[in-house]
């Protein structure tokens, strides 16, 4: 399945609610999601991570395309007890073009 990267923008606005993903862009309820890309889970060392992140992150979860995947499409699952109210993307269109996005944008220029 094709990706898009520039209709991922468009799925990341929902996103936008708690997320930055700029260089040296401000925490909000979630953290800053530049620089996403192969970073160590709850590595942001300005945000407080929930117990079960820094868990995880404890545990060695590295932000990949594949959990980056299983983490977008059901967050409990992957983070049990985690904080995110985000309940996931199941339209697997806009999880592709959301997960290209996410390469793009959270990657440097």
């Amino acid at each position: 399945m094709a990706q898009d990267a520039d209709a991922g923008a468009r799925v990341f606005n929902q996103c936008r609610a708690c997320h930055t993903i700029n260089q040296g862009g401000r925490n909000g309820v979630g953290p800053n999601l530049y620089g996403l890309w192969g970073r160590p889970a709850g590595s942001i060392e300005a945000f407080r991570y929930s117990a079960p992140m820094r868990a995880k992150a404890g545990e060695g979860l590295v932000w990949n395309v594949d959990n980056l995947r299983a983490y977008l499409t059901d967050p409990k699952a992957v983070v049990p007890a985690g904080s995110m109210s985000f309940a996931g993307i199941r339209n697997e269109q806009q999880l592709n073009d959301l997960l290209a996005y996410l390469e793009r944008a959270s990657t440097a220029q």
